[in-house]
């Protein structure tokens, strides 16, 4: 079976811990998670050093960020296809782990540790940098900015208070947390709802809503002033 990447492992037992959840037993992923999270982080951020000489430490630590998030490695997850390839015990199977962005992602992070641990640091730099080629390439620094940062500078712009976070429920299992959260600007009667896997991701998402509606608000006054 394929892993993926354009690499071939040497010892297909790390290919098979690095895509073997929690769930399975004892023999899983979640070390080689952990180292392959920090090689991740250092590649990336060594491409945007390269890419990008004129940006300042904030530039380069949000981009990074973007890069790097669940969301983004989730979907270089399933690009590779490595959902279809998981390991997972009857309990993820059955409420669709293969899914789930947090375990496509800290699969990824495994497969690159694997990587590492079977071919070394040059083979692992240059899966990296493979794969981030293409969205590195196409960043744009003016536009790297999450929508929590973007919304509190449009309001700090307006002379406005920064907005509320307020956790209205969580709900699921322990190992598949919903949180829902309403992003509150009480100066232009906005409450944006957002939902995600972590409190977060749930911000980010109330703050996307909320940012829209604000725009369109703060536009209004201005139109009408």
């Amino acid at each position: 079976m394929s892993n993926g990447l354009a690499y071939v492992f040497r010892d297909p037992a790390l290919r098979e811990r690095a895509l073997s959840h929690r769930s399975v037993g004892a023999h899983n992923n979640e070390r080689l998670e952990f180292f392959g999270d920090a090689l991740v982080n250092m590649f990336v951020a060594e491409m945007l050093y390269e890419r990008f000489p004129k940006a300042d430490e904030g530039e380069l630590t949000r981009l990074r960020s973007r890069l790097v998030s669940e969301p983004a490695l989730a979907g270089l997850s399933r690009e590779l296809e490595l959902g279809d390839q998981l390991r997972l015990g009857s309990g993820e199977l059955k409420s669709g782990g293969f899914r789930r962005d947090s375990i496509l992602a800290d699969a990824f992070e495994a497969l690159i540790a694997a990587v590492y641990l079977d071919g070394g640091w040059q083979a692992c730099r240059a899966s990296v940098r493979d794969l981030f080629d293409q969205r590195i390439g196409n960043a744009a620094l003016n536009d790297d900015k999450d929508a929590k940062t973007r919304l509190q500078e449009l309001l700090q712009a307006r002379g406005m208070a920064l907005p509320v976070y307020e956790l209205v429920a969580s709900s699921g299992a322990d190992h598949a947390r919903i949180f829902d959260v309403d992003c509150v600007i009480a100066e232009l009667d906005v409450r944006a709802q957002g939902r995600g896997s972590s409190r977060r991701a749930a911000e980010q998402a109330a703050a996307t809503v909320a940012l829209a509606q604000a725009q369109s608000r703060t536009e209004s006054v201005r139109a009408a002033l």
